[in-house]
């Protein structure tokens, strides 16, 4: 889910008294809106909106007509927001009435210890299950260190193989911080790979190689839970005030082709050359490493309940997009069955907007994997990014549906046999600082 320019505000509101006082952020009363964007003069009051100082903050940018936006509205804005939507005839729907509320239902004040899946787990919670997994499942399990933050936390993943010479699927998770749905459906899924009997799970468990890393960004995440909750970026500091980069604007392809902001203070700051934080370049310096048996790379966002595939920076149709748009709508047409989740499919710029510099597109464009898809858990707007714990599991449970069907798409297509044809090339216009 992508933020405006206005969120940084959310950093001067807040941040500064957390540096200074060491207390958690809370946002008791702040109200979220949907909006819908009917013309051009809206979204131009919108994103007037978004620079106004006191508190705004959209989850969404207000740049399509016809879409919905959801904004953060703080309780001493109630009044102004009132009079400017009445004014410009917005239409703004009230769904979260006290956003606070939505934060503390996410981490219960009783809860199990350990991964459980029944609420949301900090970074240190799942590095310490999955050290456990590996003593109970040494046989099939590796360890993984991708390399380290820029507060030198590591970015840890698990290697899942029960043979050799099977096709590599990469799951990167947790790129923006507050997207804990992410981490939480990954570490699902890897566990159903260990522990499940159903036979469809064997299947895909046993004959392909899968590479997890739950938390890519381990800085902002533990940042989401120690300081403040709606942190997306990265941790490096680029002002007194500003910190971090986009991580999924960051990477080296068609970087700040589009979507993307040089503006350090804004949650869409691309950073200042590509794969400027150390987060982007460990983790593509470890795809490398391992790309030429890689045949799947599936990233994993919220929310909107969107299957995308590259690119972001364009909505030309590129590389195999009608064969992976036959792939997707397979999968979430499976995706459905379940609890009847509906998801859209297209790619990035086409589905949402232009955001380039995005991993997908990194990947496809350097290495060519054949199967390259991101998702966009649930949901469509209640909740957004602060999805009730309740949900974990059947976002997991029907996600897993649909991976499983993308990989026996792309093993019906001969696609997980097909070798990258480009070697490692630099992308065109990386942006990557020399």
């Amino acid at each position: 889910m992508e933020l405006s320019k206005s969120a940084f505000v959310l950093l001067v509101v807040f941040g500064l008294s957390v540096g200074i006082y060491g207390e958690k952020a809370r946002f008791d009363n702040y109200r979220v809106y949907r909006i819908h964007i009917e013309n051009e003069h809206q979204i131009k009051v919108l994103q007037a909106i978004g620079n106004l100082r006191g508190g705004y903050s959209f989850w969404d940018d207000p740049i399509k007509v016809d879409s919905d936006v959801d904004l953060v509205v703080p309780p001493h804005k109630f009044g102004e927001f009132g009079e400017i939507v009445e004014n410009h005839g917005i239409a703004a729907n009230l769904s979260v009435p006290d956003l606070q509320r939505l934060l503390d239902a996410e981490r219960p004040v009783t809860r199990k210890a350990g991964v459980h899946w029944t609420a949301y787990n900090t970074l240190e919670e799942i590095y310490d299950w999955m050290d456990q997994l590996l003593k109970v499942h040494s046989d099939f399990l590796t360890p993984i260190v991708a390399g380290h933050s820029y507060e030198n936390c590591p970015i840890r993943g698990l290697k899942v193989s029960y043979k050799a010479g099977n096709p590599g699927v990469f799951m990167e998770g947790t790129t923006h911080a507050r997207e804990w749905i992410s981490a939480a459906s990954i570490t699902w899924m890897l566990n159903q790979l260990l522990t499940s009997q159903d036979e469809n799970i064997r299947r895909v468990a046993e004959n392909y190689d899968w590479y997890f890393f739950p938390v890519t960004n381990p800085d902002g995440y533990v940042y989401t839970h120690t300081t403040n909750r709606l942190w997306r970026k990265t941790r490096k500091p680029y002002t007194e005030v500003c910190y971090g980069a986009d991580p999924n604007r960051n990477w080296g392809a068609y970087f700040k082709q589009g979507g993307s902001s040089s503006d350090p203070c804004t949650d869409t700051f691309a950073g200042p050359y590509a794969f400027s934080e150390v987060e982007t370049k460990s983790v593509s310096d470890y795809f490398t490493s391992i790309q030429a048996s890689i045949s799947t790379y599936l990233a994993f966002h919220s929310s909107g309940q969107l299957l995308m595939i590259p690119y972001g920076y364009t909505t030309e149709k590129l590389d195999n997009y009608e064969e992976m748009m036959e792939v997707g709508r397979k999968a979430i047409e499976k995706l459905k069955e379940r609890y009847g989740t509906e998801y859209r499919i297209g790619n990035v710029a086409e589905a949402i907007y232009v955001a380039s510099g995005g991993s997908i597109d990194w990947v496809k464009s350097t290495y060519d994997i054949p199967i390259v898809f991101v998702y966009e858990l649930r949901d469509t707007g209640a909740h957004g990014f602060l999805l009730p714990p309740e949900q974990i599991i059947p976002t997991a449970e029907e996600t897993l549906d649909s991976v499983i069907v993308i990989l026996d798409e792309g093993e019906k297509r001969g696609l997980h046999n097909r070798q990258s044809v480009r070697d490692g090339r630099k992308p065109i216009d990386s942006g990557v600082a020399d």
